[in-house]
């Protein structure tokens, strides 16, 4: 038989997707899962989006540019500018989704077996596209007990190398829901400035913040210009998952003449993907707002939740839509299978991320999970129900 690379022995499975299996037999037995494992929103995609994908009337789809249409990179440079990122249509690279434009990113600025920080907890998937690009992930922790902040400048130092390329961060946080402060992003512009590194933001979930916060890109850093690497994504700010549509941006010409050829390799963007993108951009305030609320009182249901479950701990993040919280279970991974294969409360039980996924050292978050708010408050009260009265009995409880 013939071999499998060393690369794809490598490639993790998705800790957010691996309980998938499980989770099917329990719905064969009649059991009502409640899905909080994955950032798959429920909140209806505009109906600007869909209605341009339904009007669509080109007799042919063809190829767009391969940096992506032009009149889409010129709405979303608008869209960006409205956000106090002043960017030009020669700054954007559309990609497929944000998963696409971290490759891009990856690949254009690292050789193989050159590093980049992550702060872990961390999107599990960044793994899966360092070893895809032949790149080394350095984590540096960071901790529940203060609800994830920024480590200390002194844990980034110590972890440069002379093979450091790049840090990487994703903010608001996903799969902690941090959002990070002025004075952190400050203390990132200082560090990629003082090693000469790449400063890669995923700010995926902008829109997404809380209690009266308001989002800080890397891009309003001033001196970062040739430093900074902005990934975005349709996905969640319209609840598009599957368009896949997304952007790497940044103002580091020869970067960006580098990525294009990636970009070029693989022709195209999705052109009906773009279609549904661009309309997007015309979504009202309106929907943002009633989105926003809807999120914040989920949120508050889940980390209320889970702080009145003993010896249970989440803190309140101030961005996106997921929670990190620790239990008191002996394994994270066990128990989230137990929850599907052994447990029911009145026939129902509920799907997590066990956090370990999301950790590059290992034997961390083994008492962690991630939940991602995704359902209505209703349901998620039902999740919250079945989590208390499943750690009432689980075998495996250490208080």
């Amino acid at each position: 038989m013939p071999a499998i690379s060393a690369k794809g022995m490598k490639m993790p499975a998705s800790p957010i997707r691996k309980l998938i299996p499980f989770a099917e037999e329990a719905k064969k037995r009649g059991v009502k899962i409640y899905y909080l494992n994955i950032g798959q929103p429920d909140i209806e995609t505009p109906s600007v989006a869909l209605e341009a994908v339904r009007n669509f009337d080109m007799k042919v789809v063809e190829y767009s540019h391969s940096a992506g249409i032009r009149k889409y990179r010129e709405k979303l440079a608008d869209y960006y500018d409205r956000n106090g990122i002043h960017v030009t249509a020669d700054d954007i690279i559309v990609t497929a989704g944000a998963s696409e434009a971290i490759l891009f990113a990856m690949n254009s600025c690292m050789d193989t077996g050159d590093e980049i920080i992550i702060p872990e907890p961390f999107y599990a998937n960044y793994n899966g596209f360092a070893i895809n690009s032949g790149v080394v992930v350095k984590p540096i922790p960071s901790s529940i007990d203060n609800g994830f902040a920024l480590p200390p400048i002194a844990e980034f130092e110590k972890a440069v190398t002379p093979k450091t390329k790049a840090i990487m961060i994703c903010n608001p946080n996903n799969p902690t829901g941090y959002l990070y402060s002025d004075e952190e992003l400050i203390t990132l512009r200082d560090i990629a400035l003082k090693h000469d590194l790449y400063l890669f933001a995923d700010e995926v979930y902008r829109e997404f913040c809380y209690d009266g916060e308001r989002h800080k890109s890397v891009m309003h850093l001033e001196g970062l210009d040739e430093n900074t690497v902005l990934i975005d994504s349709v996905s969640k700010r319209y609840s598009a998952c599957g368009v896949r549509i997304g952007a790497m941006i940044s103002k580091n010409k020869k970067l960006m003449a580098t990525a294009m050829k990636f970009a070029q390799a693989r022709l195209s963007p999705p052109t009906l993907g773009q279609v549904a993108a661009e309309a997007a951009l015309e979504t009202p305030d309106s929907y943002f707002d009633k989105v926003l609320k809807e999120y914040h009182a989920r949120r508050n249901v889940v980390v209320s939740s889970i702080n009145n479950i003993k010896g249970a701990f989440c803190p309140n993040p101030k961005g996106a839509f997921y929670v990190v919280a620790r239990l008191p279970v002996d394994n994270s991974d066990k128990f989230c299978q137990w929850l599907l294969e052994d447990f029911s409360w009145e026939n129902q039980t509920v799907l997590l991320a066990p956090a370990t996924g999301f950790y590059a050292t290992p034997g961390k978050g083994t008492d962690e999970i991630r939940i991602s708010y995704v359902l209505n408050v209703n349901d998620l009260k039902m999740a919250m129900n079945c989590l208390e009265e499943a750690l009432k009995v689980y075998p495996g409880r250490t208080i």
